[in-house]
């Protein structure tokens, strides 16, 4: 019979390397462990967070009271152009199955941390691609009727950075199948390599982080009215902002870069605690020097007042705070 670990500390299961501990623990490898762990929660009336990779997740320095569920479904395996994998299973791990068997798609997720159903709950994406271009059906657990549920790539209902699993919120992604492009193993290899190194010279990597802490900042926000200004932002990759020729970026459809907008709010460099705003990629908050969850709050409160009070534009977090 499976049982509940007790009083297991979150730091060690996140990249932040920050949070308290989760009063209960249980690592699931199959649907029925899910099942049987969401069960026995409900029985005990205790809350319950699925957690992933921990590559997006800031835990309280007080823990978690409940229950943290982290699926461990991490099969790949692929057939002809289609490749399956459980929802556990890093991207990483995704890409290398993926590029030997030929298969493009998800080049532009070279070097993104976390696992496929993470990606898949946010619709993680970068380098003008996106998880929702790839996926063909998702199956899922709804911790409500205790079912297992099978969606197409529609019924996801995939947006900016969002699913339903993450706006519905009651139901645990199992695994999915996705449809991918037969290729040069050899070329998919290079590309999802030449994403890998960016990453590495661009963002801060030697510090503990969960990426970016902010969405980008759709373009059609800040022209909602204004089409002909709009249309122009587009054509030249740029517009006047509050006195400041600002950048225009494709991820994938034009949007501001946060990270730009905090340098010019000039947050580079600034810490509290042990976290840090870093100078390297301003949209990331750093662990610096063993950082508490609520020395990264402070960081992400003082980020958002500054770039409000310069460009009235409210940010909106990236980041998951438990």
């Amino acid at each position: 019979m499976p049982q509940f670990k007790e009083n297991i500390n979150l730091s060690s299961f996140t990249n932040y390397r920050i949070g308290g501990p989760a009063t209960f623990f249980f690592e699931a490898d199959s649907p029925e462990k899910v099942l049987w762990a969401v069960d026995a929660a409900k029985k005990r009336k205790t809350d319950f967070f699925v957690l992933g990779a921990g590559t997006n997740v800031l835990v309280s320095d007080e823990g978690f009271a409940g229950l943290v569920l982290k699926p461990k479904i991490d099969f790949v395996k692929t057939e002809g152009s289609i490749l399956r994998a459980g929802a556990g299973a890093l991207v990483s791990d995704v890409l290398s199955v993926a590029a030997k068997a030929g298969l493009s798609g998800l080049e532009w997720a070279g070097g993104l941390p976390g696992t496929l159903g993470g990606a898949i709950r946010g619709n993680a994406g970068a380098f003008k691609g996106e998880i929702k271009d790839v996926v063909r059906e998702v199956e899922s657990f709804d911790t409500k009727t205790l079912k297992f549920v099978v969606r197409t790539n529609t019924e996801c209902k995939f947006s900016y950075r969002s699913s339903i699993f993450k706006e519905k919120g009651d139901e645990i992604i199992l695994s999915a199948t996705l449809l991918l492009a037969k290729g040069d193993p050899k070329k998919i290899k290079q590309a999802i390599e030449e994403k890998i190194a960016y990453r590495l010279a661009r963002h801060p990597m030697e510090y503990p982080n969960v990426g970016s802490i902010f969405k980008n900042i759709p373009l059609t926000r800040i022209y909602a009215d204004d089409t002909s200004n709009y249309a122009e932002a587009v054509r030249t990759f740029a517009f006047n902002f509050h006195g400041l020729q600002v950048p225009v970026k494709v991820d994938p459809f034009p949007v501001v870069p946060t990270a730009y907008l905090i340098s010019e709010s000039g947050l580079k460099g600034v810490s509290f605690g042990g976290a840090m705003v870093s100078p390297k990629h301003p949209n990331f908050i750093v662990n610096v020097l063993e950082a508490k969850a609520s020395d990264v709050k402070a960081l992400i409160s003082l980020v958002k007042e500054r770039v409000a009070e310069k460009f009235a534009v409210n940010l909106e977090e990236e980041v998951h705070l438990l």
